[in-house]
């Protein structure tokens, strides 16, 4: 075995924690077994759990998809005019349009729902940056292989941009996220709405997202046996995704991003991973690409972090600076807004030794290049 990088301490307490079950990676043999119980066992908040007290509008929507095209996915899969499972929350009593957050729940494209990741984002993004958030009940695999997952994602932002007024959003200001399985999806999601002319997000916040379908690369042999998803359960996943044509050499990137040869014309993109997981490769390999066809990208390797570790050490320092980093990025972007005429005047201060310097500066440079008025 490879050398391995050393666990953050408090990661690492957290880690050697978890029973032997949880550990045990994915296999085409225990598959059917793990996600039944991850059906019995996964948290899924009620519609009322989620209002938390009247403080969110919840609503759970059954859409029908868009006739989108399907070119280049690898074909028609019956999307199109389907019914889609979407949720839907906002801060309560708000009336004008919000940003829209379009989140994907992570789950190696094989186990998780729409419902589960709701508390935390609700939490920490959807009442302190005055957003709303709507995430998708894509289908999961092997019961449903590509293009499936990624064209139910589609046709959902589709569906969410076209009914802006109905959902209270801005459609100009949409943040295409994930994790793990939904970073993926997230990233596949930037390259589609740019080669199909979609929804056009502002940014895409790509945590740990699982790119690279070759399972090749240092960090997926490095970790085997390491990290909590490592590269047997990665392979397992991949191939209940892919079917036959896992290890196709001429997988459409829509699967799997990282085989995409053009990463222009994206997004600003967040990108973060651990140095200690399965995933580190890829995504800081990503982040390159992208760097390297002209793009914005933001990376941030966790040292000593194992994929999944802001779950599972959701106390430890390094999970409380990941959290606020990403935050900082969230409020960053949705800051910036194509247009800044026609507004009234503003004074804006901010001190020179504090985190929101830098985004209060460019916000008043925003509004004297619109032909606005500000005091800074």
């Amino acid at each position: 075995m490879d050398r391995v990088p050393p666990f953050d301490p408090e990661l690492g307490l957290a880690l050697s924690a978890l029973d032997r079950a949880a550990r045990e990676p994915f296999t085409p043999e225990n598959l059917a077994a793990r996600q039944a119980h991850d059906v019995a066992v996964r948290r899924r908040p009620t519609v009322d759990e989620l209002r938390a007290g009247g403080t969110f509008e919840v609503e759970e929507l059954r859409v029908t998809g868009p006739a989108a095209a399907t070119a280049g996915t690898g074909g028609p899969d019956g999307t199109a005019g389907t019914e889609l499972t979407l949720v839907s929350a906002r801060p309560a009593g708000v009336t004008e349009p919000l940003p829209l957050l379009y989140y994907l729940h992570g789950g190696g494209m094989i186990m998780g729902n729409a419902w589960s990741v709701l508390p935390r984002l609700l939490r920490e993004w959807v009442l302190p940056l005055g957003l709303a958030v709507v995430s998708v009940e894509y289908r999961l695999a092997p019961q449903a292989r590509y293009p499936a997952a990624v064209e139910d994602c589609y046709a959902g932002l589709a569906w969410a941009a076209g009914h802006a007024d109905r959902l209270g959003v801005d459609p100009a200001r949409i943040v295409v996220g994930g994790k793990s399985a939904g970073g993926g999806l997230a990233a596949a999601l930037a390259l589609l709405t740019r080669d199909r002319g979609g929804p056009v997000p502002i940014g895409q916040l790509l945590l740990s997202p699982m790119l690279d379908d070759r399972n090749a690369t240092f960090s997926c042999g490095q970790m085997a046996g390491v990290d909590l998803w490592d590269r047997t359960s990665n392979a397992t996943a991949w191939q209940a995704l892919l079917g036959d044509r896992y290890g196709d050499p001429d997988l459409p990137a829509y699967a799997a991003p990282a085989r995409a040869t053009d990463l222009s014309g994206l997004p600003p993109a967040y990108v973060d991973v651990g140095s200690a997981e399965t995933f580190r490769d890829e995504c800081v390999g990503y982040a390159n690409g992208l760097w390297q066809a002209g793009g914005e990208a933001e990376l941030h390797v966790w040292p000593g972090a194992f994929h999944g570790f802001d779950t599972f050490a959701p106390q430890a320092a390094l999970t409380h600076d990941a959290r606020r980093t990403r935050t900082r990025w969230l409020r960053r972007i949705l800051a910036r807004t194509t247009d800044l005429s026609g507004l009234p005047p503003a004074y804006v201060d901010v001190g020179s030794a504090e985190t929101f310097r830098d985004e209060c500066v460019g916000y008043a440079n925003g509004l004297w290049q619109a032909g606005g008025e500000a005091e800074l």
